[in-house]
């Protein structure tokens, strides 16, 4: 299951709004034929894996990272063709919450005569799949916020100048973390500070996130990088009612996908974006800030995951700091988040903390 689990991972950031998952399939006590969800979300795992065993799926047990779907959609489902490739036993880490499955695949799986095994490694497979069940079970998706700091917590000098804080080994590992997450998700403030263009170089990979804009008034550059690539790679910018009309239609004769949404007395409001994003099929964002678009998403609680890359820097109060006002008159008010990695990378640290449920 362990490897059903790791191989599943293989399609983060590809398959979505299908989740990542993975199936090994074994025959006395040899692995036939493993599989993983494909980009676009198909073939499925389950069917990858038994068109590679061919005969040899007969008599076979399947480790499957997920309960193997019941429901026909744009292919039939793979209980179905588990029973008619001869499997005899399975072995599932999850149930699949969506309404179409829960619990009807290990149904049918055992109303075909074949034995079914649940909760195998669910700790692991619940974590690796963490963005499809939150958009499943919450309409969202997952969102990790990835920051760049100073020892003192500063993303930039006080007139904004901010490359390179971090060293290459640490800017590589960002690029790696963008692949496997289904959209990188910046502020407005940085892509005027910055002018990025937010895919993914140097790791030789053939696939792009998706990239998003938050631009309450739709005021970023016509003439910058993700002007220039936004037919190339999609770019939706999420905006407010009172963007105005031009900058609507010029961004739209680009090629960028416009999203109107709600907004509060910050700017966008933060659970109308994630909702619309979640509505829109994203199960993973990788938000790379800047402060006042990091300071709202965890006012709202909606931060799951913290990547915090620290560099042997300091700025001093006057530079820019990493995350805006959050507006806490308490200590116990702060969100709390639990240390689940640090590594060093070249000169620089990285830390990932996993938000606390409430």
């Amino acid at each position: 299951m362990r490897l059903a689990i790791s191989l599943g991972a293989r399609g983060l950031g590809r398959v979505w709004p299908n989740p990542a998952v993975g199936c090994v399939l074994v025959r006395n006590g040899r692995i036939v034929a493993r599989g993983w969800t494909q980009p676009g979300g198909r073939p499925h795992a389950e069917a990858m894996a038994l068109a590679q065993a061919g005969t040899q799926a007969r008599g076979a047990t399947a480790y499957v990272s997920l309960e193997p779907c019941a429901h026909h959609g744009k292919t039939p489902p793979c209980t179905g063709a588990l029973s008619g490739a001869g499997v005899v036993r399975v072995v599932t880490a999850l149930t699949d919450p969506d309404p179409r499955v829960c619990g009807a695949g290990h149904a049918g799986l055992r109303a075909a005569g074949i034995e079914v095994v649940e909760g195998v490694e669910a700790e692991a497979a619940r974590a690796g799949n963490a963005g499809f069940l939150m958009r499943i079970t919450q309409g969202r998706p997952f969102i990790t916020l990835k920051l760049a700091l100073t020892l003192d917590g500063r993303i930039a000098t006080a007139s904004g100048e901010s490359r390179w804080i971090t060293g290459p080994e640490a800017r590589r590992h960002v690029h790696a973390l963008r692949a496997r997450h289904d959209a990188v998700l910046i502020g407005a403030g940085t892509a005027r500070a910055d002018d990025p263009d937010l895919r993914v170089r140097d790791l030789g990979i053939s696939w792009q996130p998706l990239r998003i804009v938050a631009a309450q008034h739709l005021d970023i550059p016509l003439a910058g990088r993700l002007a220039q690539t936004a037919r190339d790679v999609p770019l939706w910018l999420a905006h407010g009612a009172q963007a105005p009309a031009p900058m609507r239609d010029a961004w739209q004769g680009l090629g960028a996908q416009l999203l109107e949404l709600a907004t509060d007395a910050q700017g966008l409001a933060p659970v109308a974006l994630v909702r619309a994003l979640g509505t829109r099929g994203l199960t993973r964002v990788f938000c790379e800030g800047g402060g006042a678009l990091a300071a709202s998403l965890l006012r709202a609680g909606l931060v799951d995951e913290l990547v915090v890359f620290t560099a042997g820097k300091a700025i001093g109060a006057e530079g820019r700091a990493g995350i805006g006002g959050l507006g806490l008159g308490a200590l116990h008010a702060a969100r709390r988040f639990d240390l689940i990695e640090t590594r060093a990378l070249g000169r620089d640290i990285l830390h990932r903390w996993r938000a606390v449920p409430v």
